[in-house]
């Protein structure tokens, strides 16, 4: 696999090695030693998966304290545009956002540390994502941003009139609002 440094401080995108031939493919999804020596050490927890279709837009979320997540995230079926925003006040990028679009043609990966908050939005008629956490799911220490906020800037490539997302994202708090790490 190749991992490669984005403008984002621990933020990679992961590119495996994919073998083709006449029977389809192969390709190694993670590997936790290779995976440790170029991310860190992190141990994952849970997998998940959600199935979404085109213009659904879920985020910007992300867990606070203790409960925060580190993510590894891919698509299986479709195409995402994948958002990472730094939420670490000590950093030189905070209040920066890494965009990345993911795909089952691509096959690339995304792996957010924690102290992010993280969206994506569905540009395929319909998405199967996947990510891997390093902390269970803390109801009490949900957060969530506002996908739309202005001050994070994010250019999203479609009209936002179309974009289907859940109440809870639209009450999503606005960046400014928003606790950090």
């Amino acid at each position: 696999m190749e991992y490669i440094e984005t403008e984002i401080k621990g933020v990679l995108i992961v590119e495996p090695k994919v073998f083709d031939d006449q029977r389809g493919y192969f390709f190694e999804a993670w590997k936790r030693d290779e995976f440790q020596e170029h991310a860190g050490p992190v141990e994952f927890v849970q997998d998940n998966e959600s199935k979404s279709s085109f213009g659904v837009l879920r985020g910007l979320h992300y867990q606070k304290g203790d409960a925060s997540q580190a993510k590894l995230v891919r698509v299986i079926k479709g195409t995402v545009l994948d958002v990472a925003v730094d939420l670490r006040h000590d950093s030189p990028t905070f209040g920066k956002h890494v965009m990345v679009e993911l795909s089952d043609s691509n096959k690339r990966q995304l792996f957010i540390p924690r102290g992010f908050a993280h969206g994506f939005l569905v540009l395929s008629d319909e998405a199967i994502f996947t990510y891997k956490v390093d902390n269970v799911y803390a109801p009490k220490a949900e957060a969530s941003i506002r996908f739309d906020d202005p001050d994070l800037g994010i250019k999203w490539p479609i009209d936002m009139s179309k974009v289907i997302t859940s109440e809870k994202d639209l009450r999503g708090v606005a960046f400014r609002d928003a606790e950090y790490f």
